[in-house]
């Protein structure tokens, strides 16, 4: 399966280490918990950034990295029916602690869960502390730009 992560370009070489959003947490992970997001597809990681981007600042830096995961190592899927009813919105505690216990267990290397972006499309969760992280093989790093009138 491969999977997609799109960063500025300093950053490129901790793409996969969940060290990024460890600092401020994010909507699967509380601060202090190493976790890496992914997509499914480059075109929903492209999504998910713009989701967070400053209106009317198209970054410059921007690298998508590909990576492919292990065979044997098959990735869990979390449905919507496993999630609470709202799970889309901001309020981020329930999910934080679905992420969090699943960091800890290491029960997986990856998790699909739904996109808040595009509900109908899947994001990849990778728990950097799991022992198959090492047989990630990650690509390299591409220029990426979001076309100029996303930013109009």
């Amino acid at each position: 399966m491969q999977i997609w992560r799109i960063c500025r370009a300093r950053f490129a070489g901790e793409a996969f280490s969940g060290i990024g959003v460890r600092r401020f947490g994010g909507r699967w992970n509380s601060s202090g918990v190493p976790m890496v997001y992914a997509s499914t597809s480059l075109a929903l990681a492209a999504i998910e950034l713009f989701v967070h981007l400053e209106p009317n600042l198209q970054p410059d830096d921007l690298v998508s990295i590909a990576a492919t995961l292990p065979e044997g190592e098959p990735p869990r899927r979390l449905g919507p029916h496993e999630l609470p009813a709202d799970w889309w919105t901001d309020d981020f505690e329930p999910l934080r602690a679905i992420g969090d216990g699943w960091i800890r267990e290491k029960s997986s290397l990856v998790i699909e869960v739904p996109s808040a972006a595009l509900r109908m499309e899947w994001n990849v969760l990778v728990n950097p502390l799991h022992p198959a992280i090492a047989d990630i093989k990650v690509e390299e790093p591409q220029p990426f730009h979001f076309d100029a009138r996303m930013f109009r």
